[in-house]
């Protein structure tokens, strides 16, 4: 049976598509039959080819692309707002079909959100929030780590709580290169305060991340 995770962050431009791209890099190099799964990208398809790059194809297009990446939105705004533009409404039913294919295709499926946690995908009935949960693997929180990060990784926490899911874990993702007081301590106060645990963080530009984390969390 396939296993997976799911990354979403604390805000959009927190370093998801990075992060998943380095996890799904890590657990190839450990041998594992990982795979990328962008189910959503509005605006280009960037997250979509690095994730691809990522598990190990080379310039991806029509079908395997398509495989990827099932809902393409060409209006570069959250997925209900572009699905509004365009009138092409969202379906779960397609977001899920994607992730079950590739499931069925690969020992492990990364799974990368869009945006935040209640960023909506068709209204507020159907949010990452709903599309995390009905996935149901395991969620990994990326923190773009700068001033103001406590807050929105508190917010997430206690927005995934009160739909009965428990954060596997925070990747801090530092997003400058000098640390100011403030991105120095956001990691060891965020623990505290909300009791996740911050399994690794990234410096800027890091190109490679320990895969033991991440197969700790899958059990493998």
């Amino acid at each position: 049976m396939s296993k997976g995770l799911f990354i979403t962050a604390t805000d959009t431009d927190a370093g998801k598509t990075y992060v998943s791209s380095l996890i799904v890099r890590a657990l190839r190099n450990e041998r594992i039959d990982a795979v990328g799964y962008k189910p959503i990208c509005c605006g280009d398809r960037n997250d979509a080819l690095e994730m691809a790059d990522a598990s190990g194809f080379n310039n991806p297009s029509g079908a395997l692309l398509d495989k990827i990446n099932p809902v393409w939105m060409k209006t570069p705004a959250a997925p209900h707002v572009a699905s509004m533009f365009e009138n092409a409404p969202i379906e779960k039913e397609v977001l899920l079909r994607g992730h079950q294919a590739l499931s069925g295709e690969h020992a492990c499926v990364i799974t990368e959100g869009v945006g935040g946690w209640l960023v909506p995908i068709n209204g507020m009935e159907f949010s990452v929030a709903e599309l995390a949960g009905a996935i149901g693997d395991p969620v990994i929180v990326v923190v773009g780590n700068k001033l103001g990060a406590l807050n929105h990784t508190l917010l997430t926490v206690e927005a995934m709580r009160s739909r009965g899911i428990e954060p596997a874990g925070l990747v801090f993702n530092n997003l400058i290169d000098e640390l100011d007081t403030a991105t120095i301590t956001n990691k060891g106060i965020v623990e505290d305060m909300c009791g996740v645990e911050v399994i690794t963080d990234v410096i800027r530009g890091q190109e490679e991340i320990e895969s033991w984390p991440f197969m700790e969390i899958l059990g493998l």
